[in-house]
């Protein structure tokens, strides 16, 4: 792992915890029925109230946790596991921050559209993983390839 990769992989830890307290407290706030200290700033009630804010009978506040957890998990445990399987937890964390920008995507697009109230909370857990998102892509793609066979032919035959 390279310093480079290092100071990443530090900076995606420090925003994934940030995501997480802010999931956390969303999922606080869904499962015990309080509402938002949005201080005037947007309507977290509006959102966090809505049938869009459950998915299956689950929070999406509990599931946002979750996927931070994971993506802790793998960030905290890349550099402790063999070569082979670092790579597998840099693509990992890259296909759950991918999957979290899309939905947060869709959500935001609930907001704005159908629900006509923004959620403070709900737009910084979307910032986080954006950002976690560009930082995971420059990872992979500064990702040294472990076996130069490996990599696929370029140009046309």
């Amino acid at each position: 792992m390279t310093r480079r990769d290092s100071i990443l992989r530090r900076a995606m830890l420090v925003l994934a915890a940030l995501g997480l307290l802010d999931a956390l407290y969303l999922s606080w706030l869904k499962l015990a029925g309080q509402e938002a200290a949005c201080a005037g700033i947007g309507d977290c009630d509006v959102v966090n109230s809505s049938p869009y804010a459950e998915f299956m009978g689950i929070p999406v506040a509990v599931l946002g946790a979750g996927v931070y957890v994971l993506i802790l998990l793998l960030l905290w445990s890349e550099p402790r596991l063999p070569r082979p399987r670092r790579a597998q937890a840099l693509y990992a964390v890259f296909g759950l921050v991918f999957f979290g920008v899309a939905y947060s995507a869709y959500l935001t697009y609930i907001e704005v559209a159908v629900l006509h109230a923004i959620c403070p909370f709900c737009v910084f857990s979307a910032l986080v993983l954006l950002f976690l998102w560009v930082l995971a892509i420059i990872r992979v793609l500064s990702a040294p390839w472990e076996n130069p066979e490996a990599i696929p032919p370029s140009g046309g035959g």
